[in-house]
């Protein structure tokens, strides 16, 4: 298997027929060989019966009954996922699809194992965000800078992989929760991973499923014992 894609889904039975449709008819162009693994992260809108019956062999269906994070969806797809090369995204596609050839091309020809997408490259990442997402990404963004001393765009929902770095650094996360992207850049930093930022823009906006109050004290409690965790080698 050349490319796999995997999406981690909640709920979203209203927009994932799209979603599928829109990324396979770019992964068909890049390569004859890919996946399309949607983790459904213990939905209840009926979204894994639509999968299911999606009729493409192509697209696979993960998951689990109950709703357990993003970060337990993306590495349940991580673990998962048989491609060579593995992409992962949101259902929402908020960076488009065009960006899939540039993240694949870095890992192709040359040496990065893990090449993430950055918003604070090319000087429109956030041009479509509104401010108090964007002051939140930006405050999130000083904080992880501050404790791990890594200097890439945590969040940012889109990234690729090498198929051995993202069974390295999965199958030893354990955050559910919308830090894990904070946990996989700590895990690759200490798996001495090469990592390459690439810049991307937000084209699709919807208002985010994040509570600003609740998940964010949830983060910033989060990237402490995360970075705990990582220098302990645990």
């Amino acid at each position: 298997m050349d490319i796999s894609l995997v999406i981690p889904a909640y709920n979203e039975s209203g927009i994932i027929m799209d979603t599928i449709q829109t990324v396979s008819a770019r992964l068909a162009e890049l390569t004859a060989e890919y996946e399309v693994l949607i983790v459904d992260d213990g939905s209840t809108d009926g979204m894994a019966e639509l999968v299911r019956g999606c009729g493409d062999p192509r697209v696979r269906l993960e998951g689990y009954a109950s709703n357990r994070g993003k970060g337990c969806a993306v590495r349940t797809g991580m673990l998962a996922a048989q491609g060579d090369l593995i992409l992962c995204t949101d259902a929402d596609l908020a960076y488009g699809v065009d960006v899939f050839a540039g993240l694949l091309e870095r890992l192709r020809t040359g040496e990065a194992d893990l090449v993430i997408g950055s918003r604070r490259m090319g000087g429109e990442g956030y041009k479509n965000y509104p401010p108090l997402r964007i002051l939140m990404s930006k405050c999130f963004g000083l904080l992880s800078h501050m404790i791990s001393g890594l200097p890439y765009d945590t969040q940012c929902g889109i990234k690729a992989y090498r198929r051995q770095a993202a069974r390295a650094i999965f199958s030893r996360c354990t955050t559910d929760g919308f830090s894990f992207d904070f946990e996989v850049l700590m895990r690759a930093d200490r798996l001495g991973l090469k990592v390459e930022q690439f810049p991307v823009s937000v084209i699709n906006f919807r208002e985010s499923k994040v509570n600003v109050v609740r998940d964010s004290a949830r983060m910033f409690r989060d990237v402490f014992r995360i970075r705990k965790k990582v220098r302990s080698g645990k």
